[in-house]
This record gives C-alpha cells, sequence and structure tokens, in this order.
C-alpha cells in the first residue's frame, strides 16, 4: 500500500511537469505563432498557415503531444489507481466512480496525443507538395484531438470533483486541498459550455498547483495524509496506516 501511494505521489508531480511544460510551451512558441486554438473563432484560424507552422517544427510539437498527452495518460493511469486504494476503504461508491473517469481521462488524452503526432506526420508530408490540402488536414485533424480531450475537460473535471468528494468523506487528503479539487474540476466541467471553453486555462493552471500537493502528501504516506491540519493527530486515518 505505502509502495503504492509513493508512485502514485511521484506520478502526481510528473502531472504537474507536464502541466508546466504545456503551458510553458503553449504560451511562448505557440502562442506567438498564433498555432491551433488559441482562440475559439474556427472564422479566425488559418489552417494553411498552421499546416506550415507544424510542417516547420515538426520535433517540437511531437514531443509536446508526447509529454502533455501520452506522458500524462500513463501516469495518470498510476495516480488514478493510488488514489482508488486510498479512499476505497471510506467512501468505496465514489471512489469507485472517480477511478471509472480517471483512467477514461487516460485513455481519452493518450488517444489524442497519439493521433496528433500520427497526423503532424500526414500533415508535414502532404504540405510539401500541397500546402492547401494540408490546411484542411490540419483542420480536421485539430477538431479530432480536442474533441477527444484538448478541447475541453469535463471527464477530467470529473475525475477531479469526485475524488475530493470521496476524501472529504473519508479524511484521507486535507481539506483545503479537497476544497481546491471541487474548485478545480468545476472549472474542469464548466469547459462543456461553449462560451466558458476558456475556463479550461484556470483547470490547467489549477491543476498544477492540485498535483504538486497531492504529490507531496502522498509522498509523505508513512505520516499522516492529515497533517496539515490541527486536527491531524485525531485523525483516524493515521491509526489506519
Amino acid at each position: 500500500m505505502n509502495t503504492l501511494q509513493k508512485f502514485g505521489g511521484i506520478s502526481a508531480l510528473i502531472e504537474a511537469a507536464t502541466f508546466v511544460v504545456g503551458f510553458a510551451l503553449y504560451f511562448t512558441v505557440l502562442a506567438s505563432a498564433n498555432y491551433g486554438s488559441l482562440n475559439m473563432d474556427p472564422l479566425k484560424i488559418d489552417p494553411v498557415q498552421n499546416a506550415a507552422f507544424l510542417a516547420e517544427n515538426q520535433g517540437i510539437m511531437y514531443a509536446w503531444h508526447l509529454i502533455i498527452y501520452v506522458v500524462f495518460g500513463i501516469f495518470l493511469v498510476v495516480l488514478a489507481q493510488a488514489l482508488h486504494e486510498r479512499l476505497r476503504a471510506d467512501a468505496p461508491a465514489l471512489a469507485q466512480t472517480a477511478a471509472v473517469f480517471g483512467y477514461l481521462w487516460a485513455g481519452l488524452v493518450i488517444a489524442s496525443g497519439m493521433v496528433a503526432n500520427v497526423g503532424a506526420g500526414v500533415v508535414a508530408q502532404v504540405y510539401a507538395r500541397d500546402p492547401e490540402q494540408a490546411g484542411t488536414i490540419w483542420l480536421s485533424l485539430q477538431f479530432v484531438v480536442d474533441g477527444l480531450g484538448g478541447g475541453n475537460e469535463i471527464v477530467g473535471g470529473v475525475w477531479v470533483f469526485l475524488l475530493s468528494l470521496a476524501a472529504l468523506r473519508s479524511g484521507a487528503l486535507p481539506k483545503l486541498l479537497n476544497y481546491l479539487g471541487l474548485l478545480i474540476g468545476s472549472a474542469g466541467i464548466i469547459t462543456m459550455i461553449p462560451p466558458l471553453s476558456e475556463v479550461g486555462v484556470i483547470f490547467g493552471l489549477g491543476l498544477i498547483v492540485w498535483f504538486v500537493w497531492l504529490g507531496i502528501v502522498m509522498l509523505n504516506t508513512g505520516q499522516n495524509a492529515k497533517a496539515f491540519e490541527s486536527d491531524a493527530l485525531k485523525s483516524p486515518y493515521r491509526t489506519a496506516l
């Protein structure tokens, strides 16, 4: 149990790192090139220009997709399993439901990364002989990737929200962390409403803090997970561990 919790803690920190890398590239290289869905108005997106950017920066984009989608998804499976084990004793139904959404989110983001990287190779090859057609392929690819996991955060939001509810019931995580999780999870769920899709930035930035805090707590699994609270020594969870 302790080993799984430590792997879960490491995974949470890796998840935070993938978000940091993702946002760093998003707000620098991609933003300066106006690449992708930085604005959600399709009429303001130039598919040929984006296809050209993708063809010229295929290596960078491949690494970016690999980190923010595939690496994130792989370690999310480990984290979801560790959190399920931590919460299932006192909140079995919520913990199990949350785990399902965690695995589903992992599958969607891994699929997004695989589609994005395979599609990027096709766009680059086609662009060399027909930029217009490459632009059309790029636009189709972008919609598929966004639909699977890049355009809204509802599945991830539900996972974080349910986990936080389960942790509040079980007392297995600090209360403030759980309240933060409820707030972040709500922000992710709200992204399913098109006019509010930009709330996804709040979801992503908030998750960096949440993952780091969660990772520290889980790595400290040999001690009481509620050590951050004034009544930690009274917690039955300490005895259970």
